[in-house]
């Protein structure tokens, strides 16, 4: 900057800095700095000396420091004559040169923010880590592609443009690179000698500055050359952040130490916790120690205290500032790749005796720095080393050098590692040829693992990890040295394409070093079988099975490298198979040899009982092996080079012994033999199943049994089995299938026995039926896949996501499951609720085998049901066959030879003899089904191989012969074939009979196959045949059955209805009564039909329909005591629960301040409906005693729940909240029921007549209230004065009303009148005051103003579409209404009905009257209506109340044309309507009215020339307002509805609210916004909503003849409403007018695509803390603001206590209730009041229509509008308060938490 900028930038600070600084500013010049430096000899000490001197000025100058202030001056004094002297001319025009000779990089390089949106393509990515940003992924190729959405925790960057990152597609269009560029030459060539020199002088001394600052460990000094001219005694007190303490212990202990408020230690805490450390104290060295010994006092106790240090403040000047040069770096290498190149040079160069350089110095303090250093030192190295491909190698080869020390660091610090340097590992590692070459040059893989392997310590005598009793301290260890392993399976993730010799030799250095760690886990934590007592201190188990899974991928990635290069594996498998002969060879407890011989073989072995000597579940090593020996038959490296594998010095037994033992485990835990040894064994059996450990655990157990079998003689493979299920002894006797019987046995072994029997069958059927693994058999990875699929759809249709959980993820986090879902599944898309569903396609069913081995227990059954179910649906056989398998390989070919083994059809002869004895009880069903479906697997074996062979002779397996041969001479049992024959026919074997019939069809169809070609075979099976008769058989039999079925139901048909009949005719008397009573009802409602003179319904006016005495009766059902009672005025009182509440659901204006509740009067509601008070009932009718019982009931509970345990209930008993004692709907007062009122129908005065008679009345009032108020002021002098006005006839002052109601009623219409008025405006309740009427007219008028946008809203008929409780609730409210004056002082009402008619008839004795714009027009129709009664009770002369309801309706009505006109007419159309002349009388006197209202107005209304315009204005702005009147007083006086208003399509040729217009208008002149256009002319025949309201209404359907046919009358009041003062004001400002029809409201539009919210709320920073991001942004989805939710930082006080920001908001929003969209998490969120709230699906789906909250798997979301419907009907209907009810009620977990903070 000139020295002038200087000066003028320097005034601007002035008011800031003391005098004396400011002229040495003034006189600073940045190019002078700048060219001395460049004539000085010694360079760093002239910049140190210029830095001693400004920096100490500039920042640390006192307690509070002022960012914006400091980064302006070191921006003048430091940075800039660094800039000048970079540039050697004005900075701002070098900078810009050096940008534009830059080539720009191809890498994207952004660096992420917390919570930002980043894309990671499923099908081109290389590893999950490669991720884009927005912009990139927009304009790339991939999101055409599957792509995974997640959000950023912070620090990664996006990969654009790195080629290694991506299979195809590696640029988006802003990175794709140009073709003509050499993007190969050297960044410096485009600077001169001269201005690298400069550059590289300036960097080395800066940058070394930096690192010495911030590694800079004494508190006192500095470096030499940066000591300050004069140093004064000023320190600062400095916390720093720890993850051990919480902000509640640190604000606690700040509020001690450095007597701040409660506020000021959050803001400490908050700032420590975001940037490190904080300087809490500020003052000289004493001030600041006492400071730190109480801090350090008050936080040792527990844990190591928090670290403090007392620091000089040139000290943290300095390093404040070494911060500012980092970030200044990474903001200068931004202009060019010069510089960039030229920063890392400096950065990396060592020292002249080869010392650390400086990246080297940073790093290895890395864990001694605070947080906020360590964030900007991390972004620099991304924004420089690793986006210059040269120095990211560089760079990498330094980080693996220092590996060991890094991460030893890392584990003893204890900050997050997303704050370490170890975390920038992931942008190394996964680069695959930066990995392959620090493999090759550093011996990456051995020092990552050995580095593992050193931390874990604690092992036991054999050498193996144990975790038995691990310090807290220790636990915390093993969990941050579990990142290792991150970091080893990064190096991993990309297998090797070619290899080279070096690689191979390091890899298999790699290998032994893993083997070493393998050999530490296998056999840990073994466990004993507990016997006599249960054990006492449940073992540790979760540590190792932590390490398990955390190794899985990456023993299934080194079984991929190895499977990737035949002399790796080979060499692999020779040091696997020495390492697990070195495992065995330390295993020698109860291990005895022993020999075992059954059915004419024998087997020597080892003794060893499972159920007495150790077992582990933990056997990595043999696991490895078997993975490895699988590997090679799939890649045929076994059958290629046999002679380089020892695979003839493999001992079988020795390879499944402890695979053998761990199933056999698992086994016993099923029969319950482990009861005794607790949870940590069960827990242990359950990983070791489940789908997150199986494929290194249970699938590698049952290979290796597989391997060692294809080596073994069958038979001796079999009694080793039934050695190591201990069930030798069972099988082994000769007579065994007699013999084995209960009298020696207990009960408990007995059903032990049966259970390992069955468990046992199935470790068979797995050995020889599991082949869909390729290399096991000849089948390839998809087949696998499928299979997984089938099975999981065989249980029933899934979900997307339940089937991605049950299947196991890839080291990428893929199942693999889109590639072949369609092949077997069909999708079905969701409704509104629910989620989309995959069902399995009909072929596929057929590979269903009821034993597959991922099946648990329950699986199991539910699938059996599930498949037996379908195939009964389609009318075929129930027997669930075993499938047709796979061939195997070659390698494994023997296996199947245990299916005719000797000793196989030993025991399953046993089992089948066993089942022929209905009462032996050691048989179980499942035993027989296991051995049947054996059998069935053997038949498929022989039957395939049949097929597949060309001379039959030659098939070796031959099961049916052996099947069919009896036993030897001396027991001669039956042969295996006869027993299933007898069993066929077994009375107590029904269930199995399909299978057994399919097993003898099988061995006939084979038999005959056999013997046919023996015999010269006949062209086509015989076999066929003979299944068909079988099955036709079949068919004739079923269809014999269901035709008896079918006569059965038929008959007992026959008999209900006689005994019906037969009933009636019994009870003759109490039918006809019914008969009779239904009769009258329907003659009543006949005579009380209106007459001839008009045929149409009326629902106000001396005309209306009057209800008779049947249909004034109403009888109703307690829910409380089941009594019926009859709805009298003098009976008890029946009440309707209820449930009150504010609501701004409808308003126009949500900015009106609140206002104060004591004083405010809300007797006129606005029109814009700011906030009203909404009820709402469910419906359920109650005695008003049992109602008071059962809420005292409540309360008491209430109160002894609190003494025992303080938590929340769903409602709120204080506040007189109840749930109804039927569908527990929260409700919190209850609605009086009363009978319809009887009125008299006599001639009656006219308007005029009627309003002169008010008047006279009123006037009478006003004397006698000011009467009654001097009287009692005792102003007795004043009062001589008064004049008296003449009583109008009948009209009697001191006439008091009788009460007409019983005190029951009286009690129940204060009680809800309190409870409206106490919830309407917050107040604490008061019976007397005058406000309480008020409140409950205007609940009345808002609900069914809400009501009636409700239906419009939903397109519903006005009447007949409302649910009951909605039709009961309003009729109670209307009723309530018109009675609830006689519970209130009569002088009120009586004043309130003054008051509200000075509205329409301007009355000079009534003050601050509101102008006619000021007041919603239903709102004022309902108070009149309901208040009337209260100056009619005191009239006598016959004057019929329908008759004033009438006038004030016509009144109010053209009161509110007159506000149509003034406020909505909207500027008109040019196009002249053509109404085709069936409106001009309405038009014409439209205009006529409008041109009076202008007359009166003058140039504040706007000419309107078109009466078409403006009668279809008035039509559309006074609808809602007669639709509303019309609800009122149909509830009011219970007319019934006209059949045309009911949506009842015969008597109306249209729905009632379709926007209709006929062809000749044009469109253009309506609203759009209005959901009812209704036509100018009406259609003929039907007649239209218009016509039919107003009828009803008695109101003629060209509303101005109201204005015209007494013109006399309303003109004078017209002139009254347009002079009235605030008129033309509200005129004047048309942006305040509320227009007519209101429109209702919406929730706010949502974007399409979920990342457009993610984004939004990720560049979303905290209101409070100025620009920090927020944690939990959070939407408001009424008004769109978004909020900062969940933190300290935007707490408010509300009514005394703190909330959080989205609590305060539904105050100010939604009264009290709040939806919201919290971003983050995908959810919505309700809150109503401070202490509920619930969590909502949210409107977003992904693909498979389902939501994803948590955003944890991450598929595009995009918006479900139904759903988005649905949330907004709930608001609009007011049932968010009652959806959180039931939420909670359903899940108490919902009821703990402190909404509140929220």
């Amino acid at each position: 900057m000139r020295t002038s900028e200087v000066n003028m930038a320097a005034a601007e600070t002035d008011r800031e800095l003391p005098s004396a600084l400011c002229s040495e500013f003034l006189n600073f010049s940045a190019k002078d700095t700048a060219a001395k430096w460049l004539q000085a000899t010694d360079l760093p000490n002239e910049v140190y000396q210029h830095l001693a001197r400004y920096v100490p000025k500039i920042y640390c100058l006192g307690p509070n420091l002022n960012p914006q202030s400091e980064d302006l001056l070191a921006q003048l004094l430091l940075q800039a004559p660094l800039e000048w002297y970079l540039c050697g001319e004005e900075p701002s025009v070098g900078l810009a040169k050096l940008e534009q000779s830059n080539q720009p990089s191809q890498l994207c390089g952004h660096v992420f923010k917390v919570g930002e949106p980043t894309y990671s393509c499923r099908e081109c990515a290389a590893d999950p880590t490669c991720v884009l940003c927005m912009q990139c992924f927009l304009g790339s190729v991939h999101k055409e592609h599957r792509y995974r959405m997640t959000t950023s925790g912070g620090g990664g960057f996006c990969d654009c443009g790195d080629t290694e990152a991506w299979k195809k597609g590696p640029y988006c269009q802003k990175h794709e690179p140009n073709i003509s560029d050499s993007s190969q030459e050297d960044p410096l060539a485009n600077l001169s000698a001269d201005m690298i020199a400069r550059t590289y002088n300036i960097f080395s001394i800066m940058l070394r500055y930096a690192v010495d600052m911030l590694t800079w460990d004494k508190e006192e000094e500095l470096p030499q050359g940066l000591e300050p001219p004069e140093r004064g005694d000023t320190y600062y007190c400095m916390l720093f952040n720890d993850e051990v303490h919480t902000y509640e212990q640190v604000i606690y202990t700040l509020q001690k130490a450095v007597n701040c408020t409660q506020k000021e230690a959050v803001s400490f805490a908050t700032t420590v916790d975001r940037d490190g450390r904080k300087s809490v104290r500020y003052g000289d060295f004493q001030f600041c120690e006492q400071a730190k010994s109480v801090i350090v006092r008050n936080t040792s106790r527990q844990s190591k205290p928090l670290r403090v240090q007392v620091m000089h403040s040139s000290v943290v000047a300095h390093q404040c500032f070494a911060l500012k040069a980092l970030t200044w770096f990474s903001h200068v290498i931004r202009y060019s790749d010069a510089l960039r190149r030229i920063l890392c040079q400096v950065g990396l160069q060592k020292g002249p005796e080869g010392e650390n350089s400086l990246v080297d110095t940073l790093m290895l303090c890395d864990s001694k720095m605070w947080k906020g250093a360590r964030n900007v030192y991390h972004q620099l190295v991304m924004s420089s080393l690793l986006m210059d491909l040269k120095y990211k190698k560089l760079f990498a080869i330094q980080f693996a050098k220092h590996y060991e020390r890094l991460q030893s660091d890392y584990v003893k610090d204890d900050h997050d590692r997303e704050f370490s340097i170890t975390d920038l590992s992931v942008q190394m590692f996964t680069v695959p040829s930066l990995a392959r070459m620090l493999i090759t040059e550093e011996n990456l893989l051995t020092t990552i693992i050995r580095t593992f392997v050193d931390h874990l310590r604690h092992r036991d005598l054999q050498g193996r990890f144990q975790f038995e009793r691990y310090t807290a301290q220790q636990a915390f260890k093993f969990r941050r040295v579990q990142s290792l392993l991150g970091d080893l399976k990064y190096v991993l993730i990309s297998r090797p394409t070619e290899w080279t010799d070096k690689l191979r030799e390091k890899f298999l250095e790699g290998l032994d070093a893993f083997l070493e760690l393998m050999k530490c886990m296998q056999g840990m934590d073994p466990v004993v079988r507990q016997v006599g007592q249960h054990i006492e201190m449940e073992p540790e188990w979760e540590a190792a099975f932590t390490l398990q899974m955390k190794l899985t991928h990456i023993i299934s990635m080194m079984q991929e490298w190895c499977g990737s290069d035949e002399r790796v594996l080979i060499e692999a498998y020779k040091k696997c198979l020495t390492a697990l002969t070195h495992c065995h060879s330390g295993f020698a407890d109860g291990e005895q040899p022993i020999t075992l011989s059954m059915c004419g073989h024998s087997v020597d072995t080892i003794r060893y009982c499972i159920s007495q000597e150790k077992v582990s579940i933990h056997l990595p090593v043999s696991r490895l092996l078997a993975g490895l020996h699988v590997l090679l038959s799939k890649s045929e490296v076994a059958y290629r080079f046999p002679e380089q594998l020892p695979l003839s010095e493999l001992s079988p037994p020795m390879l499944i012994e402890h695979p053998l033992r761990c199933l056999v485990l698992c086994a016993q835990v099923h029969a319950g033999m482990w009861r005794r040894n607790g949870f940590s064994l069960v827990n242990q059996i359950y990983y070791y199943h489940n789908v997150k450990c199986r494929v290194e655990m249970f699938d590698k157990d049952l290979m290796m049994l597989q391997v060692g079998a294809s080596m073994m003689d069958p038979n001796h493979f079999l009694m080793i089995l039934l050695s190591r299920f201990e069930l030798f002894h069972i099988f082994s006797s000769a007579d065994c299938r007699k013999r084995y019987n209960r009298e020696s046995a207990n009960k408990d072994v007995v059903q032990q026995n049966s259970t390992l029997i069955e468990e046992m069958l199935h470790l068979i059927m797995m050995v020889v039926g599991e082949r869909f693994v390729a290399g096991v058999g000849q089948v390839d990875s998809w087949d696998e896949l499928k299979r997984e699929i089938i099975h999981q759809l065989c249980i029933r249709p899934m979900a997307h996501s339940e089937l991605v959980k049950a299947l196991p993820e890839n080291e990428n986090k893929e199942t693999g499951m889109e590639k072949v879902i369609d092949s077997v599944a069909s999708f079905k898309k969701p409704g509104v609720t629910g989620r989309g569903l995959y069902e399995l396609r009909p072929e596929s069913a057929k590979q269903f085998n009821l034993y597959f081995h991922h099946y648990s227990r329950a699986d199991q059954s539910k699938a059996e049901e599930a498949q037996r179910k379908l195939k009964r649906q389609n009318g075929e056989d129930s027997a669930l066959p075993p499938p047709v398998l796979p061939p195997l390989c070659p390698l494994f070919a023997s296996l199947v030879n245990i299916l005719q083994c000797d000793v196989l059809l030993g025991m399953l002869g046993a089992v089948l003899q066993w089942a022929t004895e209905p009462s032996g009880g050691h048989w179980s069903e499942s035993m027989l089904q296991r051995v049947l479906h054996l059998i069935g697997m053997a038949l498929l074996e022989e039957q395939q191989q049949l097929e597949g062979a060309v001379d039959h002779s030659e098939v070796t397996f031959n099961f049916t012969l052996k099947i069919s041969r009896p036993g030897e001479a001396p027991s001669n049992t039956p042969s295996i074939l006869a027993v299933l024959e007898t069993l066929q026919n077994a009375p107590h074997l029904e269930v199995h009979k399909d299978m057994i019939r399919w097993t003898l069809q099988t061995v006939a169809s084979i038999k005959t196959t056999r013997e046919r070609t023996a015999a010269a075979p006949p062209p086509e099976r015989a076999g066929g045949c003979q299944e068909e008769t079988v099955r036709d058989k079949d068919k004739a039999e079923r269809k014999r059955k269901a035709e008896m079925a079918r006569l059965r139901r038929e008959k007992i048909m026959a008999q209900m209805s006689e005994m019906q009949r037969h009933f009636i005719n019994e009870n003759k008397e109490l039918f006809q009564q019914s008969l009779e009573e239904l009769d009258a009802s329907t003659s009543t409602a006949l005579e009380h039909s209106p007459s001839s003179w008009d045929s149409v319904l009326v629902c106000v006016g001396p005309r209306r329909w009057r209800a008779g005495g049947g249909e004034r009766r109403q009888v109703v059902t307690c829910i409380l005591c089941q009594e019926e009672q009859e709805i009298r005025a003098d009976g008890r009182a029946m009440v309707l629960a209820a449930f009150i509440q504010r609501s701004t659901v409808m308003s126009k204006n949500r900015k009106r301040p609140p206002h104060d509740p004591e004083s405010y009067d809300p007797l006129f509601m606005h029109p814009d409906l700011s906030f009203g008070t909404h009820t709402g009932s469910c419906g359920h009718i109650m005695h008003s005693h049992c109602w008071q019982r059962y809420f005292e009931a409540v309360q008491a509970k209430e109160q002894r729940r609190q003494q025992r345990l303080r938590v929340h209930t769903s409602y709120d008993v204080e506040n007189g909240e109840f749930l109804c004692p039927l569908c527990e709907c929260l409700s919190n007062t209850v609605i009086p029921l009363l009978p319809l009122t009887k009125t008299s129908c006599s001639e009656q005065p006219g308007v005029m007549q009627w309003l002169s008679t008010t008047s006279q009345q009123i006037r009478v009032l006003h004397s006698a209230h000011r009467r009654a108020k001097a009287t009692s002021a005792a102003e007795t002098g004043d009062g001589e004065s008064m004049e008296t006005h003449p009583l109008p006839e009948g009209f009697r002052l001191d006439h008091t009303p009788v009460n007409p109601y019983s005190s029951s009623i009286k009690e129940m219409l204060t009680t809800f009148g309190t409870a409206t008025y106490k919830v309407g405006l917050k107040v604490h309740p008061n019976e007397q005051d005058p406000r309480v009427p008020i409140m409950c007219w205007a609940s009345c008028a808002y609900t069914i103003q809400s009501v009636e946008r409700l239906l419009v809203d939903e397109d519903k008929p006005l009447f007949g579409s409302l649910p009951c409780r909605q039709d009961d609730c309003l009729s109670s409210l209307a009723r309530f209404g018109s009675a609830c004056w006689t519970v209130s002082s009569l002088a009120a009402v009586q004043s309130h009905f003054i008051r509200l008619m000075a509205v329409l008839l301007p009355d000079p004795q009534v003050e601050n009257s509101p102008c006619i714009l000021h007041v919603d027009m239903f709102h004022l129709l309902v108070s009149l209506v309901l208040s009337y009664p209260a100056v009619h009770c005191q009239d006598s002369s016959g004057l019929s109340i329908d008759v004033a309801q009438l006038h004030l309706l016509h009144l109010v009505t053209v009161a509110h044309l007159v506000q149509i006109l003034l406020t909505s007419v909207q500027v008109e159309l040019t196009m002249e309507q053509e109404s085709g002349g069936v409106e001009e009388e309405e038009e014409e006197s439209v205009c006529l009215l409008y041109n009076t209202l202008r007359s009166h107005l003058g140039s504040a209304l706007r000419e309107v020339s078109s009466g078409w315009h403006l009668w279809r204005t008035v039509r559309l702005g006074i609808l809602p307002f007669l639709r509303g009147a019309a609800l009122f007083f149909h509830h009011l006086h219970g007319v019934p509805t006209p059949p045309e208003l009911s949506g009842n399509p015969s008597a109306s040729s249209r729905p009632p609210s379709l926007p209709l217009r006929t062809p000749c208008q044009n469109p253009g002149g309506a609203r759009p916004t209005c959901l009812m256009a209704f036509s100018p002319a009406p259609l003929a025949p039907g007649v239209g909503e218009w016509e039919m309201v107003c009828a009803y209404l008695s109101l003629p359907s060209n509303l101005l003849q109201l204005f015209y046919n007494h013109q006399e009358l309303l003109q004078p009041l017209l002139q009254g409403w347009c002079s009235h003062p605030s008129l033309r004001q509200c005129l004047r400002s048309p942006e305040t007018l509320i227009r007519f029809p209101r429109e209702s409201n919406k929730l706010i539009e949502l974007p399409e695509d979920y990342s457009a919210l993610i984004n939004q709320a990720s560049s979303f920073t905290c209101p409070k803390s100025g620009g920090d991001k927020s944690r939990a942004p959070t939407l408001c989805l009424v008004c769109g603001t978004m909020l900062c939710s969940q933190s300290y930082c935007c707490q408010t006080e509300l009514e005394g206590e703190d909330v959080g920001a989205c609590t305060a908001h539904t105050f100010a929003c939604g009264s009290g209730v709040g939806i919201f969209l919290r971003v983050r998490e995908s959810q919505v969120l309700f809150l109503a009041g401070k202490t509920k709230g619930c969590f909502y699906a949210p409107p977003y789906l992904d693909d498979y229509g389902e939501t994803d909250q948590g955003l944890r798997r991450g598929n595009p979301l995009h918006l479900c509008r139904e759903r988005y419907r649905k949330i907004q009907k709930l608001w609009r209907q007011h049932s968010i308060t009652e959806e959180i009810g039931h939420a909670q009620e359903a899940n108490q977990t919902l009821v703990g938490i402190d909404w509140q903070h929220l």
